[in-house]
């Protein structure tokens, strides 16, 4: 039995009537995030007058999603995406449910693309995303998280939902460029329908082929073998506090006040930019690499860190780092994991580097 994740957009509407109309059992999910008052309110109404016409089984939770954000120091959109995904987790441990199905399309693939580029984050974050995966967070990474829209452009999704006359609201922050993504969906965007009407489906196309060779070369590095299948024991690749096989990350420069609260959630890190010069670059773990891990004594080789925490030989290869400018071996940040003493965030500090995984 799956949870269908419904915001109340065409493009999850079209996911829960397509998902109703297969038959099978399956229950729905609504997030109110409280951003737009009364707007999302009727959103959460609409969502509940449909599923209660059709009886469907409908969870609802509101999320105080501006506090949240300003307590973790993060984003309105990365405070919105770790408390859903976080909370069909709790919905699937509590009531069984098997995966999550949320409604990503060819076009929010494409526009994941673009941002992945611009914030530089490697070869893994041209691959798009998959159309089965598991829920990016820790606590919940066996929950297997799908994307049955994931091939569909917009164009079909709202040819579908006006055939079956289905209900649908409009977030009007969409048409708002204060976010990066919608800057792209309306500014950028249409200069590419211009070049080429097919861009999203060439885009899409494209990711599937780096997809494809990404996994091959990963799997290359990470047994040196390319006649071998990449496995993990346990038949799982999943690590805590993240998976370093399934998240990709990105660096990005902050401005910084003393004012500022310092946290170090689980798979985020901050460091102070100053300390180290320019915007770093990722590198992966070679012989003779050492690192002064915050809040553990001493200095440890790279090497006995991992057997520390347990990392499996084959991964260690795939984990990205941040090495010092003036040091080599030196490591500064294990992303998903550590920093270095010598980064740590202080009162003198105005400026930070913010390594954190990539959207999906």
């Amino acid at each position: 039995m799956d949870l269908v994740a419904v915001s109340g957009g065409i493009d999850s509407m079209c996911l829960l009537e397509k998902v109703r109309l297969a038959g099978g059992p399956f229950a729905a999910a609504h997030c109110n995030f409280r951003l737009r008052g009364e707007e999302s309110d009727r959103d959460e109404a609409m969502v509940r007058d449909y599923c209660s016409r059709h009886g469907i089984l409908l969870h609802v939770k509101a999320f105080e999603t501006a506090a949240y954000a300003d307590e973790k120091g993060i984003s309105i959109e990365m405070a919105a995406r770790e408390l859903r995904y976080r909370w069909f987790g709790e919905l699937c441990k509590e009531h069984g449910y098997d995966a999550v199905l949320v409604a990503h399309n060819a076009q929010d693939n494409a526009e994941t693309l673009i941002l992945n580029l611009l914030r530089g984050t490697g070869p893994k974050g041209i691959t798009g995303m998959k159309a089965d995966g598991f829920l990016p967070v820790p606590e919940y990474a066996d929950i297997p998280l799908c994307r049955p829209l994931l091939g569909l452009t917009r164009e079909e999704i709202t040819e579908f939902a006006v055939e079956h006359s289905l209900p649908w609201r409009e977030d009007s922050t969409n048409c708002e460029n204060g976010y990066k993504r919608n800057k792209i969906r309306n500014l950028v965007f249409p200069v590419f329908k211009e070049i080429n009407p097919s861009f999203v489906r060439t885009l899409n196309r494209d990711m599937a082929r780096f997809s494809e060779e990404f996994d091959n070369v990963r799997d290359n590095v990470a047994q040196g073998d390319p006649d071998k299948t990449f496995s993990l024991p346990c038949g799982r690749k999943s690590f805590s506090p993240v998976d370093p096989i399934r998240n990709e990350y990105s660096i990005t420069e902050e401005p910084w006040c003393k004012t500022n609260e310092v946290k170090q959630e689980p798979g985020y890190l901050i460091m102070d930019a100053c300390k180290i010069g320019a915007m770093p670059v990722f590198s992966y773990w070679k012989e003779g690499d050492w690192i002064r891990p915050l809040g553990a004594p001493g200095k440890k080789k790279l090497q006995d860190w991992f057997t520390d925490h347990h990392i499996p030989v084959e991964v260690k290869h795939l984990i990205p780092l941040v090495r010092d400018p003036e040091d080599e071996s030196h490591i500064l940040a294990i992303a998903g994991y550590c920093i270095d003493k010598k980064v740590k965030v202080g009162p003198a500090t105005t400026k930070i580097y913010r390594i954190e995984p990539i959207e999906e």
